[in-house]
């Protein structure tokens, strides 16, 4: 398994489906870092329960799996939140997809166009949008 080349901190993503009603909410920051002596992929949080319930968690942590695409690193969750009614698995599962996919952006293993398709992630050094040519 290939690892993070390097660290892409605060990773930030903020997942908003259908703005003024209900629909998955989720907010997460992370720093990504290269694995460990042992290679693996490691999730830890530094978040208060009240903040963000570990019962998201496991959800996290899958799409943060499914969006490393097979790249080991250690990831600290250092803020997040939720809503009462809108938070939900399917929200913090596509956090996760959209940070680990941020992370392979930011540390140069995907092309800085992949950025374009992240809808709610940002993190510094971020590529910006290109412009669409006036017809």
């Amino acid at each position: 398994m290939k690892g993070l080349p390097l660290p892409v901190p605060d990773v930030c993503v903020r997942v908003l489906l259908n703005r003024g009603a209900c629909g998955p909410y989720a907010h997460v920051v992370a720093g990504f870092e290269p694995p460990g002596a042992g290679g693996g992929f490691e999730l830890l949080s530094t978040v208060p329960e009240r903040r963000l319930p570990a019962e998201y968690l496991p959800a996290l942590r899958e799409g943060i799996v499914e969006g490393l695409d097979g790249v080991a690193a250690a990831v600290l969750v250092t803020d997040g939140t939720f809503h009462e009614v809108d938070s939900s698995e399917l929200g913090y599962r596509i956090a996760g997809r959209e940070a680990g996919r941020a992370a392979l952006v930011g540390a140069g293993l995907l092309p800085p166009q992949e950025a374009e398709a992240l809808r709610w992630a940002s993190w510094p050094g971020r590529p910006r949008p290109r412009r669409q040519k006036a017809r």
